[in-house]
This record gives structure tokens, C-alpha cells and sequence, in this order.
């Protein structure tokens, strides 16, 4: 194979990719990326309107992308959501289940002890997570199984490998997630067709939104005493940033990973090598 050969594996030219959870920070990367390099993308989010932070870098002359109402909680809805994009673009080749998330009311605290922690709240994180990527799987998954061939990404975490402190909903979803994502592989790869692939990324500490509050101070920004232990424990000692993410996601995404089904690949730093001392 040569350069030419390999470069063109990661033209998606003709393809098209459902991002659950595109309008969100790490979605929306995926996206744009996967618009610059060809690919049709459609961002399915319940709150569609987080897009247009990146709509621009979205209107590429090089590929197509739709913003569509979606909620990964509700199969009906996704259901009404796939019509969409097969009418945009005549089918779907690609799932990404970028749609996640932890919430502070299922962090254990000072003020909260996992006692305490409220059902509806560890119901959230759980739902969001597992139910949130399993629905969008049969949903996306079926048509896959009537074409014969289809790629699902799931977005696991490092909190699965190791469970963190303070946010036991949340790792014990990902664990869950990651743990789908090797039975959806097998599942479909011996019921439906062998050119069904489902893989995992796990990210390690991103400084995002959700978890900002657990790693920097609010009125300083300053580095808490778990955000100095993460990087401490993180051997290339810095946060990840969404490129980060890309060339893993485009490697599962393409031909390249042809063979490659039933993995969750680490993408931290060194976080799960390292053993602290």
C-alpha cells in the first residue's frame, strides 16, 4: 500500500455519519472534522441550536452536514430522526453515540455523600449513557443489518477501566457502555454480517463543561486538588483536547481498521499505563 493508497482510506466521500450528541463540544469536532474530509454528517441533538457555534466550520465545500432534532432517550423520536437523514442523504453507513454526560447532583461532595446521592440524578446519568447509546444502536444498528455492513462508535471513558472517585453513576455507566460496545461487536458481527463494526473510545480527562467543576476552582480557575492529582498521574501531564480525539475516531471509522471490531482504545495521556509511582 502507498501513501496515495492509505490517504485515500480516509476519504469519506459518499458516506454519511449520525453523530448523537453533535451539537455538544466533542461532537461537534467529530463533525467538522469528518465534514472536511468528505463525509455526509448528520448532528443529532435535543437541543440543535449548540451547533451553530461551529456552523460555519460545517458549511465546507468538501461535504454536507444537517442538523436534526433528536433525543437518544426516546426510540420514536430517533426513529423520526433517521427518516430525516435518509431523505437528506439516502441512507446511513456510520453511528457515532457521542450523546453522554455526568451531573454534579450524582458527584458525591462534602455537602453530598454517596448516601445521599438522589435516585432521579444517578437515573439521569445512567440513562443518559447507556440507554442513550443503546436505543440510537437498534435504531441506526437495523439499518446496518438490512445494508450488510455499518460502523457504531460508542464514547466510553477512562472511568471504566478504573473507577474515580466521587462519581459512581458515571463510571458505572461508561463501564457499561464499554462493556456493550464488545457485545454489540460479537452480536452483530455472527447474527447480522461480519462487515458490522462496533468500537469504543475512551477518552481520559478532557477539561469540558460537565466536569469543570470537578477540576478547577469557579472563581479562580485555578487547578483543585483533583485536577493536580489527574495531571499528576497523567504522564504526558497535561488535559486532552478534543483533536485529541480525531485520528482515533477516524481510524475506526475507515478501512484502516478494516479488522478491528470490539475494542475500546485509551485515548489519555498515559493515564491507565502509569501506576502512580
Amino acid at each position: 500500500m502507498n501513501l496515495k493508497e492509505l490517504t485515500h482510506q480516509y476519504d469519506f466521500t459518499g458516506k454519511t455519519v449520525v453523530i448523537t450528541g453533535g451539537a455538544g463540544i466533542l461532537g461537534g469536532e467529530i463533525a467538522c472534522v469528518l465534514v472536511g474530509c468528505n463525509a455526509n454528517v448528520a448532528i443529532i441533538d435535543r437541543d440543535p441550536s449548540l451547533a451553530q457555534r461551529f456552523i460555519k466550520r460545517l458549511e465546507s465545500p468538501v461535504g454536507r452536514a444537517i442538523i436534526v432534532y433528536g433525543d437518544v432517550l426516546d426510540v420514536n423520536v430517533l426513529q423520526k430522526s433517521a427518516e430525516t437523514v435518509i431523505k437528506e442523504f439516502g441512507t446511513v453507513d456510520c453511528l457515532i453515540n457521542a450523546a453522554g454526560g455526568n451531573k454534579k447532583e450524582a458527584t458525591t461532595s462534602q455537602d453530598l455523600s454517596f448516601f445521599d446521592l438522589p435516585a432521579d440524578a444517578l437515573r439521569f446519568v445512567f440513562d443518559l449513557n447507556i440507554i442513550g447509546t443503546i436505543l440510537p444502536s437498534q435504531v441506526f444498528g437495523k439499518i446496518f443489518a438490512h445494508k450488510g455492513e455499518g460502523n457504531i462508535l460508542n464514547i466510553s471513558s477512562m472511568s471504566a477501566f478504573r473507577p474515580l472517585t466521587r462519581i459512581p453513576g458515571y463510571s458505572t455507566a461508561k463501564a457499561g457502555v464499554s462493556n456493550f460496545t464488545q457485545w454489540l461487536a460479537v452480536h452483530l458481527a455472527q447474527e447480522y454480517s461480519p462487515k458490522i463494526r462496533v468500537n469504543a473510545i475512551a477518552p481520559g480527562f478532557f477539561l469540558t463543561d460537565q466536569n469543570r467543576f470537578l477540576l478547577t476552582d469557579e472563581k479562580t480557575g485555578e487547578l483543585t486538588a483533583r485536577g493536580s492529582a489527574i495531571l499528576a498521574h497523567t504522564p504526558m501531564g497535561r488535559f486532552g483536547v478534543s483533536d485529541d480525539l480525531l485520528g482515533a475516531v477516524l481510524w475506526l471509522l475507515s478501512p484502516a481498521s478494516a479488522f478491528v471490531t470490539g475494542v475500546v482504545i485509551p485515548i489519555d495521556g498515559g493515564f491507565q499505563a502509569f501506576s502512580g509511582v
